[in-house]
């Protein structure tokens, strides 16, 4: 369905869509530079589902405003699971760290690797160190277990369930059966790094 709009309604899209976008660009704490791509990614969102206005329902900027809270919601879902991916929040090279004049770029040397260089928290020796722990730990575990644990991390409790290893609940409840199991044999809390092992 086309829908015509007044010069009033181009504004007030295009007003909506920024507000949105200096709204999350703030809760994400991104550079400077990727307010105006949030914009456009918004901007462009909204004109797609814009058929789907209906005048008589509302305003054209109430319409935009659910719209943009949606997509911006998408947006920062896909920022939060690609900083837990990189192990940590992403950090600006530009930005002086707390207590020093000097930018991170300028304290960071060769040896903190690229890690580092990425914002990310871990070290390469903690890393090694989670890895063997959860190896030993696997090793004291039945085979049936580990088969579960290996397919574990590569797909859903759903898709397994799916698959044949039972059902969903029963897939829970080993699971919680497991952690217990792997927090006694000193994992804790890294059982929940074990997809990323």
């Amino acid at each position: 369905m086309q829908i015509k709009l007044s010069p009033d309604d181009i504004e007030a899209i295009i007003r909506e869509a920024d507000a949105a976008a200096r709204r999350l660009w703030r809760k994400l704490r991104l550079p400077f530079g990727e307010r105006e791509d949030l914009g456009q990614e918004l901007l462009v969102d909204l004109l797609r589902r814009l058929p789907a206005y209906d005048p008589s329902r509302g305003s054209i900027g109430a319409f935009a405003n659910v719209v943009l809270r949606n997509q911006s919601s998408r947006i920062a879902m896909r920022h939060h699971r690609q900083r837990r991916a990189q192990g940590g929040s992403l950090l600006s090279l530009e930005v002086p760290l707390s207590g020093t004049r000097e930018p991170v770029r300028d304290t960071l040397t060769e040896d903190d690797g690229l890690a580092a260089w990425h914002g990310q928290t871990r070290c390469a020796a903690a890393v090694t160190e989670l890895h063997h722990a959860m190896q030993a730990a696997l090793a004291r575990l039945p085979a049936e277990d580990r088969r579960f644990c290996a397919a574990l991390a590569h797909r859903p409790v759903s898709a397994l369930a799916a698959e044949g290893f039972g059902s969903r609940s029963g897939l829970y409840r080993r699971l919680a059966e497991l952690r217990l199991v792997l927090t006694a044999h000193g994992l804790g809390p890294a059982w929940d790094d074990l997809a990323t092992a």
